[in-house]
């Protein structure tokens, strides 16, 4: 036998290993003992979830968490830069944070705000690893493709509107951007199969166009190509080397494509069916028009979105230089539009049974990089003592050790603060840390998921937080 048809045997029955697996699954949970029982589900505090990912790198003393400000000056020492931006007030009594977000500073009182998120180094500190991480709760390279957050959500709790898919994901090109195949690899339903993965959507202003028959096809023609091309499928001579899981969930993804497009729902998708002042109350960019979609996604029935600043190498959030004007434009991006979502949704008594996430895969410093103790190679590009241009100031390297997460809505208490990060360097959480195995399990306890919840797969449990070792953060909850 050829080498490539050794491997395409080996590829083929590890898929239907692990995926003929999940077609008849139903959520478990492990006793201590080891022992299978049925899984007890708490209840649910939000019917949907958006997450607002500002990909690259946020740094929460520039946004969500300010230290001690210190302007700009030539000649200022390094070692004493904490934040590039001065502290302002909020709706909550003694909360600030930084300037250049007053609109979501007026909101804070519908939320909370987690100042101790941590996350570890993982060997190298590299973002599409921690991204990875953040979005599936479990460490690159693993043996199975681990599913997304969103696709957990899709898989347990299924569509809320069985014609609006019940994955959808704003903002992130796949293609002909750094590092693309490092992000396909987590926006993905890995082994729960194609049905419960992501609708990308990179061009919000484009949504409409995606779920639209194409031009020139009348009803009865698009209903025969349908057919034709499920037929096809099925006899495909590539269907071999699907098992019947995976066979099953194409189908099944295909099925709900055909009816989004031929559903009034589909309307869902037009941001341009909204009043111009209220596009221009959103629209600062892609990210802005991506918060509108959201909610306009959320109210049609949505079961997750994510909406996304974009990940692109050394753009965006991922500020190895230029740091201070560069998160001076970011606010402007994201400021405007995360309070008019919120307001949005509260307005349209939406907000008490949707989850708003905002976060990023760690934080940054101008001296360190990972934490106190780590043997991750240093990679910023401007490495000086002083400041002596514009260039220097702001906050370069990547910082595991404390991070910001801000959540609104979905059953969470209002104008709450949680956790903190130390007031000097190094700024390591010093108050109720939170690992990414918690904010999992506090995020899936909210979606009314136990963070047990599990399937087993290639013979070994594979759970929705890390070998299920996930606990809710209760005091965030109202």
């Amino acid at each position: 036998m050829s080498e490539q048809l050794i491997r395409r045997d080996f590829v083929k029955r590890l898929s239907a290993a692990a995926l003929a697996a999940m077609a008849s699954g139903r959520p478990r949970a492990l006793r201590a003992s080891g022992q299978e029982v049925p899984v007890d589900q708490p209840p649910a505090r939000a019917d949907a979830c958006i997450l607002l990912w500002l990909a690259g790198g946020m740094a929460a003393p520039e946004t969500f968490d300010p230290k001690r400000y210190e302007p700009f000056e030539k000649g200022l020492d390094v070692a004493k830069m904490l934040s590039t931006f001065p502290a302002i007030p909020t709706s909550v009594d003694g909360l600030q944070i930084c300037q250049g977000m007053e609109n979501i500073a007026q909101v804070m009182d519908r939320g909370t705000l987690i100042r101790s998120a941590v996350q570890p180094d993982l060997g190298s500190i590299l973002h599409s690893r921690h991204q990875y991480h953040w979005h599936t709760g479990y460490v690159p390279p693993q043996t199975v493709a681990c599913p997304h957050l969103g696709a957990w959500m899709a898989k347990v709790l299924g569509p809320r509107n069985p014609v609006i898919p019940a994955f959808i994901n704003i903002g992130q090109r796949l293609e002909g951007v750094g590092e693309s195949e490092e992000l396909k690899a987590f926006t993905t339903a890995g082994f729960f199969g194609s049905q419960f993965g992501p609708m990308n959507l990179p061009y919000p202003e484009q949504a409409a166009a995606a779920v639209r028959p194409p031009k020139g096809m009348d009803a009865q023609r698009f209903a025969d190509r349908n057919r034709l091309f499920r037929r096809l499928v099925d006899q495909s001579p590539q269907r071999q080397y699907l098992s019947d899981y995976q066979q099953e969930s194409m189908l099944r993804a295909m099925d709900g494509a055909y009816r989004l497009l031929s559903a009034p729902e589909r309307a869902a998708f037009d941001i341009h069916a909204e009043a111009p002042e209220t596009i221009e109350r959103y629209d600062t960019g892609r990210f802005g028009r991506g918060c509108l979609l959201a909610r306009r996604l959320v109210e049609a029935g949505a079961r997750f979105v994510e909406v996304t600043t974009e990940y692109v190498p050394f753009l965006h959030w991922d500020t190895h230089k230029d740091g201070h004007t560069t998160v001076a434009r970011m606010h402007q991006e994201i400021d405007r539009p995360i309070a008019t979502l919120v307001r949005d949704l509260e307005d349209r008594g939406l907000l008490d049974r949707t989850l708003v996430i905002v976060a990023s895969e760690f934080s940054r410093d101008a001296l360190m990089e990972g934490q106190p103790g780590s043997q991750a190679r240093d990679q910023a590009t401007v490495k000086v003592d002083q400041v002596t241009e514009m260039t220097h100031y702001g906050l370069h390297r990547h910082f595991t050790g404390g991070t910001s997460v801000a959540m609104f809505g979905g059953g969470v208490k209002r104008g709450f603060v949680y956790g903190a990060t130390a007031p000097e360097r190094p700024l390591m959480a010093i108050e109720n840390p939170v690992s990414v195995e918690d904010l999992h399990a506090t995020i899936m306890t909210a979606m009314g998921i136990s963070p047990q919840t599990g399937y087993e797969i290639e013979g070994r449990p594979f759970y929705v937080t890390r070998d299920g070792t996930g606990r809710a953060v209760e005091d965030i909850f109202a």
